[in-house]
């Protein structure tokens, strides 16, 4: 009886009948209150344009409600419009539609949305302080009475969180096209975002959220393991143990709450600082951390005593990072490795919390007075750098994980510069690590969902993807081995550390020759009936081809066209017209708006025979797209997979890059 309630609320859209007024939940963590922004003219035109979702006589009604949460918080989300049914990941059959393709998305779409995985569900917003799906809830009730109603012939258009409506189209076309953010390029600085957010016409769909491919923290542990490890290994001499040594960073929100989880696996010390006290409890709750500590004192203790006694443990500490790198310094805890992963691509709208004030006080001042409040967070950045060059001068090794910690930190004037001052002094992880031993080879956060919601359909695809791997590994080149090795590892372990949150699904990294095997063997276990349902595959945007991003994906690219966009947007172009179930384009990502162009894709596996054809074009295309850019870039690594590519496809032809002496050019500027 409840499911048929939920089919019906879900077929039927925006409601006949308009639906009483709902109070705010306070039991739910809820997005800040962004700044005033928008002229007096312009909140009229939120206004219309929130509005304009609705029949005209109810105008009346919302028109001074709307206008209520527009000046309350900045924003208007239409919570009056939130569903009252449960908002979680069901089984793919559990939902009205007459397309299974349509139905995968909207599986996919609840589980971005569902309250265990969302950072703060209530403003649609999965991660990454905001990372949304929709703008408002009209926009989600009409999202999902569309797909309840598409075809296999027709295209559902996002525009921003918008739908724009449905195409004719054909089978063979994705099923929905997304695009976040995609803005005029001189309209694309941070209070861009907020006017035009706050207008009602664009939002950010930061990586995995506005693409509806989120899978929980778990879509970044693997690949935080990996760094992590291979961090230790750059750090530690042949035969000394992980085990005792300290691995420091901040941020437990939508996708930091790897970090720990991360250490764990590897067998570090993990500490890991956050302000939001319901954040770091969130975490603590749902195991992603070991220990929960408030007093600075009591950290310094533990932690000394972890040392001693070489655990692998994590600590979440509820409290300012800059707090720790300094207390830390006075103390003589030495750290091993250390990084940040708070959203410091959002820094004056909640990703970044200066010293000095409460989470609170905080939230209040942003809002308030934007400008007072960046100068703290700029204040602070400079005194979180001078404590990390404290500790790097006694040998830890620091790295940017992507969060613009690099480049905001300069922003402020922060001793952040190398010194020839045209560089950063430490490097981004794709540049030491990620990019020359994963991205450069083809190696990426492959990604997959389970649509029967059973647990035990995603064990048999851990095994079924371990079967792969090791049998590839075996004649995979020697230039790969290890990271064969580490993923083959990873997988094995990967239930038992209990990272399923929200939708049964499953990371990891893999090449395009693994994740074409791995696809095929899904599909066939689906056609056999050995799994429940069908599989969804992905992947973060966080990859070897669909994210031109020059501070994180791209910072290993040094022919200049790091700073070009290209490869994302062929990314998602070629990828729709051979076989993705949905794409997806995004202006901003990790490291903020303006800064990153960034694609992704969904597809359904339904053990057809068609979709074997689409995964085998499509997965191909997704991966080497971007193997051939970073040859063309001259990259070493990417150089040799590109041979072993075009050794085994006589299709592929790729243009080469010829390496010229460097002789020949610097002869030509010697000053003699």
């Amino acid at each position: 009886m409840i499911e048929n309630i939920f089919s019906r609320v879900v077929a039927e859209g925006i409601p006949s009948q308009l639906p009483p007024k709902i109070e705010r939940d306070a039991t739910v963590s809820h997005a800040p209150r962004r700044k005033d922004i928008l002229s007096k003219k312009e909140e009229k035109l939120a206004l219309r344009n929130a509005l304009r979702y609705f029949p005209k006589s109810w105008h009346a009604e919302l028109a001074p409600e709307f206008l209520a949460e527009l000046k309350e918080y900045g924003r208007i989300y239409m919570y009056r419009f939130r569903p009252d049914y449960a908002m979680h990941a069901r089984p793919i059959d559990a939902y009205p539609a007459k397309s299974k393709q349509a139905a995968a998305i909207m599986l996919m779409i609840q589980n971005n949305l569902d309250p265990a995985v969302a950072q703060h569900p209530h403003e649609l917003i999965t991660y990454g302080g905001n990372g949304a799906v929709f703008q408002n809830w009209a926009q989600y009730r009409l999202t999902m009475h569309y797909l309840s109603q598409m075809t296999d012939e027709q295209t559902l258009h996002m525009y921003s969180g918008h739908p724009m409506g449905l195409f004719p189209s054909s089978e063979h076309a994705p099923r929905v096209v997304v695009s976040n953010g995609m803005m005029i390029p001189n309209y694309s600085k941070p209070d861009d975002w907020e006017r035009y957010n706050a207008l009602g016409v664009t939002q950010y769909g930061q990586m995995t959220a506005g693409s509806y491919m989120y899978i929980g923290p778990q879509g970044i542990v693997h690949g935080t393991t990996i760094t992590v490890m291979n961090a230790f290994r750059r750090q530690l001499t042949s035969g000394e143990s992980i085990q005792g040594k300290v691995f420091l960073t901040s941020g437990l929100g939508g996708m930091s709450g790897a970090q720990p989880k991360a250490g764990n696996i590897a067998g570090c010390i993990t500490v890991c600082a956050e302000v939001n006290p319901a954040a770091a409890k969130k975490r603590y709750e749902q195991g992603w951390v070991d220990v929960l500590i408030e007093d600075i004192a009591d950290l310094v203790e533990q932690v000394r005593t972890a040392m001693l006694q070489k655990q692998a443990v994590s600590f979440a500490y509820i409290g300012n990072i800059v707090e720790v790198w300094e207390v830390f310094d006075r103390e003589n805890i030495y750290v091993t490795v250390g990084s940040d992963q708070t959203s410091l691509h959002n820094p004056w709208s909640g990703g970044y919390y200066p010293m000095g004030l409460s989470f609170a006080e905080s939230n209040a001042l942003m809002a308030a007075d934007p400008d007072t409040f960046k100068y703290y967070v700029q204040a602070t950045l400079v005194r979180h750098v001078d404590a990390i060059n404290k500790h790097v001068a006694k040998g830890t090794y620091f790295f940017d994980y992507g969060n613009a910690f690099l480049l905001e930190s300069s922003r402020a004037g922060a001793a952040i510069l190398n010194r020839e001052g045209d560089g950063f002094r430490y490097p981004s992880y794709v540049q030491d690590i990620l990019g020359p031993m994963c991205f450069d080879y083809g190696f990426g956060p492959f990604r997959w969902v389970c649509t029967s919601g059973e647990a035990n359909d995603l064990e048999k695809t851990d095994q079924l993807a371990m079967d792969v791997l090791t049998s590839l590994q075996v004649i995979a080149p020697k230039e790969i081995q290890q990271q064969m090795l580490d993923n083959i590892q990873w997988i094995k372990e990967a239930g038992k550390n209990k990272l399923v949150v929200g939708s049964q699904a499953r990371i990891l990294y893999a090449d395009s020759n693994g994740r074409i095997a791995i696809a095929k063997a899904f599909n066939e276990a689906v056609r056999k009936g050995h799994l429940a349902g069908p599989v969804v595959l992905g992947r973060d945007h966080h990859d070897v081809s669909g994210t031109d991003s020059p501070y994180r994906e791209t910072s290993n690219i040094y022919d200049g066209s790091q700073f070009t966009a290209d490869m994302a947007i062929h990314n998602v172009i070629g990828d729709s017209f051979r076989g993705a179930t949905w794409v997806s384009i995004h202006n901003g990502g990790g490291v903020g708006w303006g800064e990153v162009i960034n694609g992704g894709f969904g597809m359904l596996l339904d053990g057809s025979a068609v979709a074997e054809v689409k995964l085998e074009k499509m997965l191909y295309f997704d991966v080497n797209n971007g193997i051939a850019r970073r040859a063309w870039a001259r990259n070493k690594e990417a150089n040799q997979a590109l041979d072993n590519a075009m050794a085994s496809n006589s299709t592929l032809l790729v243009t080469r890059a010829q390496l010229v002496d460097d002789d020949i050019i610097d002869e030509l500027f010697n000053e003699d």
